[in-house]
């Protein structure tokens, strides 16, 4: 099967490029869109690139490169009475949260702007460009992945 490529959001103060750079790999909790959830589930892929978006940031914009490690496992916070994503309606033995594990790859020099995304014609069509687009996990194409490692200066090649 080829090789998928993807994007994932996280506001930096929850966790940025740099945690995961420290921690080596985490799980990805606390997603509740189906959507979402069912390309980490059935369509992410061990060793799949993955562009790391640092939204709600100064500038929002990508910031660095991880991978997927592993299959998808239970989201662990599904069931933890005390966390914001907690759930009721989800049991041990039919979860309804699942999650990818993501290793570090590579932080960049510098962050991806999103005007910089907005303006560079060659990623028209890229999902985080499309207005109303809020997913916290997308796919993008190698096109628009290489292109974007391209503009990062990145040491990684897809």
């Amino acid at each position: 099967m080829a090789k998928r490529y993807w994007l994932i959001k996280s506001e930096p103060g929850v966790y940025s490029i740099a945690d995961l750079e420290q921690d080596g790999s985490s799980g990805w909790e606390g997603v509740r869109n189906y959507q979402a959830r069912n390309s980490m589930r059935d369509e992410m892929k061990e060793g799949d690139l993955v562009l790391y978006y640092h939204s709600n940031a100064d500038p929002s914009g990508v910031a660095g490169l991880a991978k997927v490690h592993g299959a998808p496992v239970p989201d662990p916070s599904q069931f933890d009475k005390k966390s914001e994503y907690y759930d009721a309606g989800s049991s041990k033995a039919e979860p309804r949260w699942m999650m990818a594990r993501f290793a570090f790859v590579e932080r960049f020099a510098h962050v991806v702007p999103l005007e910089v995304l907005k303006a560079d014609k060659s990623l028209t069509g890229m999902a985080l460009l499309q207005k109303g687009q809020r997913l916290s996990v997308q796919p993008v194409t190698a096109e628009h992945f290489a292109r974007v490692l391209e503009l990062a200066g990145a040491k990684t090649k897809p």
